[in-house]
């Protein structure tokens, strides 16, 4: 099922760069409406919980501790063909091989401090924006 929404996150790294404000230009210049926003931080159990699709992984416990080092943005964004068309916007995961323009090819350090996330499906989107958000904060 094809939806309207999506989820981001401004990672740590951005937003410590300071590039909240030219992120989310490009967001709404590509056509997605901001419909949830906020600036947080996530809690060690936060991290764990929202990664936890990797926790088998090897750089697990470094990616919980570079979510939780620093404030991130966490956002739903609406449009048509919202997860595709974020997806394409903001690259490939190693921004060496991101499109130029991109958001990771614009703001990304590398692969592993890659500036935003993005869902990669209807359904984790549904699933992450609420991870961030209450019904009753979407617009």
């Amino acid at each position: 099922m094809v939806t309207n929404r999506t989820f981001t996150m401004l990672k740590p790294d951005a937003v410590e760069k300071g590039h909240i404000g030219a992120i989310l230009e490009k967001i709404s210049v590509s056509g997605f409406r901001i419909v949830a926003m906020k600036l947080t931080q996530m809690t060690k159990n936060d991290a764990e919980a929202f990664y936890a699709v990797h926790k088998e992984r090897p750089f697990f416990g470094e990616l919980v501790e570079y979510m939780t080092r620093g404030p991130i943005v966490a956002a739903v964004l609406e449009k048509e063909n919202a997860v595709e068309d974020f997806r394409t916007l903001i690259g490939a995961t190693n921004p060496a091989d991101a499109a130029e323009g991109t958001i990771r090819k614009l703001f990304a350090n590398s692969i592993s401090e890659n500036a935003v996330h993005g869902s990669d499906s209807n359904d984790n989107a549904a699933i992450e924006g609420a991870f961030h958000f209450s019904g009753r904060e979407m617009f």
